[in-house]
């Protein structure tokens, strides 16, 4: 299933327990028992797509591995975990997450060329910028109608799996942060740490 398809369908559809949608992509993590056993699992992912026009990307490290899914194909989805549990590789949907930094901005147009010479991105539209390795956070800008002089105008974006958000955010409160609106949520919450800088936990719900 290639097609574009909505998050809630993705989560609605059989065999993806192991996937989180976090925006505009699909994660899963799967704790390996060692490094060469990441290898391995690595190895069967590269026969699956082998031949796929779009490849998944794969980060190993010597605990686990995190593939992620540019597009939400339920197919593939499947396939890997089915790989994963060939393997007895375990997955572990909580260890997944998507890091963004949002800018707010009078006008993007004018901000935006500054941040993409200076981090060497690929812009995404006329308000997104990505890391064209796939290593850093997305940067993303945000409209404002006036200055906001006692505001910080830049902050972290989290999307975490939708059944985490309220675990992140109770830890996220109990660590000194303060719930500053919950107006949009489950979209996303905004949270502050005790000097007010700002951060939002996101999930896909809402998005649709």
């Amino acid at each position: 299933m290639t097609e574009r398809i909505t998050a809630g369908q993705f989560h609605a559809a059989d065999g993806v327990d192991d996937w989180r949608v976090l925006y505009h992509v699909v994660s899963a993590h799967f704790r390996t028992g060692s490094f060469a056993e990441g290898v391995a699992f690595i190895g069967e992912i590269g026969g699956l797509v082998a031949t796929a026009d779009r490849r998944p990307r794969v980060d190993l490290r010597d605990a686990g591995v995190t593939v992620t899914l540019t597009h939400r194909d339920v197919a593939l989805a499947r396939q890997i975990s089915a790989a994963a549990a060939e393997l007895g590789i375990p997955a572990d949907p909580t260890a997944v997450q998507l890091v963004n930094i949002t800018i707010d901005a009078l006008v993007t147009a004018d901000v935006l060329p500054f941040w993409r010479a200076l981090l060497g991105y690929s812009p995404i539209g006329d308000d997104y910028l990505s890391d064209p390795l796939g290593r850093g956070p997305g940067f993303g800008f945000q409209d404002m109608d006036a200055p906001r002089p006692q505001r910080n105008r830049i902050h972290l974006d989290v999307a975490v799996p939708h059944e985490q958000a309220e675990a992140r955010i109770a830890a996220a409160l109990a660590a000194g942060g303060r719930l500053v609106s919950d107006a949009y949520a489950p979209k996303w919450w905004v949270l502050a740490d005790a000097e007010g800088n700002e951060a939002c936990v996101a999930t896909w719900m809402g998005r649709e």
